[in-house]
């Protein structure tokens, strides 16, 4: 942390507190955030932070993205799909796209002009990606897209989606390709979920889309598993971020109410299993943040490797969800209500074990470098 990185969290909790937080139930209720809310993120300079200022970022490192998810997290907030938006899609356009292709979209991204999604995960394929049946073939200077996608963050307001699609399905992996859509995407319905509620996790539907051949990612086909493969480790870690942020405020939300609770005449907090689960509570928060911080200063160094982000996604997750069900339970009947932020914790924690590759392949990855 340095004065810089002060500020924005600051700036970034007061977003929350005034533009988020308030509409919690409203966005829950209607399945998505309002479009304004990326315009309004996008006119404070909290979009695309570490995007170079060329094409309209902030000019930060992931380090500015990590504060803005804590405080995201801290803020109770799994409506806002910023982190896929800004520490995905961009970072694809990024790393991979021509000049013309980053001057083209990361302006708008952004601004918050578009909002950003990519699509990977299909009703029959998930985490084997190679599994993806999406086609995209090429017909003169453009590709033709059929197929689709289903669980896809940001789905319902996505004005740019870049799709994995085979574009030679005899090679496997090394028939994957990226390509971005920014017109004709048909959205299904906007999925209801266990939860996340507020966020527009969607169904897209792709029916002979075509799309000129220059929105090609890459330039080159064939190259799509190993972009994808290559971001991932940041897609983890970003999972990694916002588990041990969860962590941290679970517990802060869970010490304050058993301070104030009573049963049997004292205060929860003077019964020795409150005080032992918090002790454990606490100290699963202070061993993932020692690692997840460590995680963060490898992948600004340009160290992080596949099997630690792995290990960064499925330790965290896991114990977000460890830790906010033990705190459930302090709650007592109250942990159970959806109006107490704890519950709706609760719940928003679960996917964090599957999405971003589930936690058994996360482990699978790990062994295979063992």
């Amino acid at each position: 942390m340095d004065s810089d990185l002060d500020q924005l969290r600051q700036l970034a909790r007061t977003f929350f507190e005034k533009e988020v937080t308030p509409h919690a139930e409203r966005f829950a209720e209607q399945k998505q955030v309002d479009r304004e809310l990326w315009r309004k993120a996008g006119e404070l300079g909290l979009l695309c932070l570490s995007i170079p200022e060329e094409y309209g970022g902030g000019g930060g490192t992931f380090a500015h993205e990590a504060v803005l998810l804590e405080e995201q997290a801290r803020a109770g907030d799994s409506s806002w799909g910023n982190s896929v938006h800004s520490g995905i899609v961009a970072h694809y356009l990024n790393s991979y796209g021509t000049e013309e292709q980053k001057r083209r979209w990361l302006p708008k991204l952004a601004s918050g002009e578009y909002v950003g999604a990519i699509a990977m995960t299909e009703p029959g394929a998930g985490s084997d990606l190679q599994g993806i049946r999406t086609r995209a073939v090429k017909d003169g200077d453009e590709y033709v897209i059929s197929g689709s996608k289903t669980f896809i963050t940001n789905g319902a307001l996505a004005d740019l989606v870049i799709v994995a699609a085979k574009t030679d399905p005899a090679q496997g992996a090394t028939g994957i390709s990226l390509l971005v859509v920014d017109n004709d995407i048909r959205r299904g319905r906007v999925l209801d979920k266990v939860g996340m509620k507020g966020q527009d996790t969607a169904e897209l539907f792709f029916d002979d889309v075509r799309v000129p051949a220059a929105n090609l990612l890459g330039g080159q086909e064939g190259l799509g598993f190993v972009q994808l493969m290559q971001q991932l480790p940041q897609e983890r870690l970003i999972i990694g971020v916002a588990s041990i942020a969860g962590i941290e405020a679970a517990v802060d939300v869970t010490l304050r109410y058993v301070k104030e609770r009573q049963a049997f005449g004292k205060e929860l907090i003077k019964f020795q299993n409150t005080r032992f689960k918090l002790a454990e509570c606490a100290t699963e928060a202070a061993v993932t943040r020692a690692f997840i911080d460590e995680c963060i200063e490898k992948h600004l160094r340009g160290e992080l490797d596949v099997p630690t982000a792995a290990m960064a996604k499925w330790w965290a997750s896991d114990r977000l969800s460890r830790v906010v069900d033990e705190c459930v339970q302090l709650f007592g009947g109250y942990g159970y209500m959806t109006e107490y932020p704890i519950a709706r914790a609760w719940s928003d924690a679960r996917v964090q074990r599957i999405y971003g590759g589930t936690n058994e392949i996360m482990k699978e990855i790990i062994a295979r470098s063992l």
